[in-house]
């Protein structure tokens, strides 16, 4: 008897994980109908080597290692194909911008060279490399998030920049890089971190920006997908780090207090996060969908790697249980469209962005944005594992 209930507890066990797959592949299929040419997924209309569509093109890589469906390999080498010329120069890709966000495509170029070399792609990924070599810091040597943004790091850059120069550290490999890869997350979350347990979305070590506080540099507010590129980075960080690097153990720790601080500020009913997640109460707040699916994602993966408790695992499918419900539509030909997606925020620039809970909640809100849909598939791909 016992061993009957075994096995239909292994039975049930395997349907619910496919069941996942079966999610990300249904909303992949969905995004390959919208967007037949992947570099357009971020609305582009010209092609541009930009973090969006990169990441995107890491979720259907992974999803093809799943899955074993080289339609999904495919989509993603085509992408690559078209920004990588013979002699490894990426299209539109500007080193002297010394821009976090351009470095991301590292990630998936070091993936999709394991799977089908090409010298091409290894050139390229070197030239990624060399813009850490030349990227301006901070006076403790956190990365400037862009060269145009001085002396600021924004949690946005621990995604698009940190977790390239981890799995760089790894491919290389590059051990020595480990303490440096880990003291961008010790100085950003020195300075960012709030009272409550969350991250300021950014700060200016020179106090200087109109938008940061005289006195800490910061930022006014947390930012929902700030704070998710920041636990996805962690997680990303964590699983190729070396066990026995001295600061391991830190990041584990930033990592359990953000998901806790989470906890305490998601809502009960849907499971879902707010696009300023410690002000849902507030007028003009909404359940964002990108934050959310990325939560989701940090969730899973960190229990896949053993840094996470179990129950955030069951947390992570009540999150995608209160996607499915709440902000994936399905559309009159059939296809899945994720709603509710902030399209777009940051710090400075022109016009100008105050960081504000105002600023905040009155940006442009849109459907089947990247940073979600992305996520939402990684996020299915770490459930559908053991």
């Amino acid at each position: 008897m016992k061993k009957f209930v075994l096995i239909a507890a292994i039975v049930l066990s395997a349907c619910t994980q496919n069941a996942y797959l079966q999610l990300a592949e249904d909303i992949a299929m969905s995004e390959m109908q919208h967007n037949p040419e992947l570099w357009t997924c971020d609305g582009a209309e010209k092609p541009k080597w930009e973090y969006t569509p990169t990441l995107m093109a890491r979720a259907f890589v992974e999803l093809y290692t799943a899955t074993g469906d080289t339609t999904y390999l495919s989509h993603a080498q085509r992408f690559a194909d078209m920004f990588i010329a013979e002699d490894g120069t990426i299209l539109t890709y500007k080193q002297s911008l010394y821009n976090m966000d351009r470095i991301q495509g590292g990630n998936f170029l070091i993936m999709l060279n394991a799977l089908n070399p090409q010298p091409q792609y290894a050139i390229a990924i070197e030239t990624l490399r060399d813009q850490l070599h030349e990227q301006p810091r901070t006076e403790e040597g956190g990365f400037w998030h862009k060269q145009v943004y001085e002396h600021q790091m924004w949690l946005d850059g621990l995604f698009t920049g940190t977790t390239f120069y981890a799995r760089y550290a790894s491919y290389k490999p590059e051990p020595e890089a480990w303490s440096d890869i880990a003291n961008q997350f010790l100085v950003v979350d020195k300075h960012t971190r709030k009272a409550n347990g969350l991250n300021h979305h950014g700060w200016d070590s020179s106090c200087q920006m109109a938008w940061a506080d005289s006195v800490t540099g910061c930022s006014a507010e947390t930012w929902g997908r700030a704070e998710g590129w920041y636990v996805m980075a962690l997680c990303d960080v964590l699983e190729l780090m070396p066990a026995e690097q001295p600061e391991r153990g830190e990041l584990v720790r930033i990592l359990r207090r953000v998901m806790s601080a989470l906890m305490a500020v998601q809502d009960p009913e849907t499971h879902l996060w707010y696009q300023v997640p410690d002000n849902g109460d507030r007028e003009g707040n909404y359940l964002e969908s990108t934050c959310s699916a990325m939560y989701a994602y940090a969730m899973a993966k960190g229990v896949n790697i053993g840094v996470l408790p179990q129950t955030f695992r069951d947390e992570a499918k009540r999150v995608i249980e209160g996607l499915k419900t709440y902000k994936l539509r399905t559309n009159a030909d059939g296809t899945l469209s994720l709603i509710d997606c902030c399209a777009v925020a940051g710090l400075g620039g022109n016009p100008f962005r105050d960081g504000t809970y105002d600023y905040y909640i009155h940006e442009r809100i849109r459907t089947d944005d990247p940073k979600g849909v992305a996520p939402l598939i990684l996020a299915c791909i770490e459930l559908s594992k053991q």
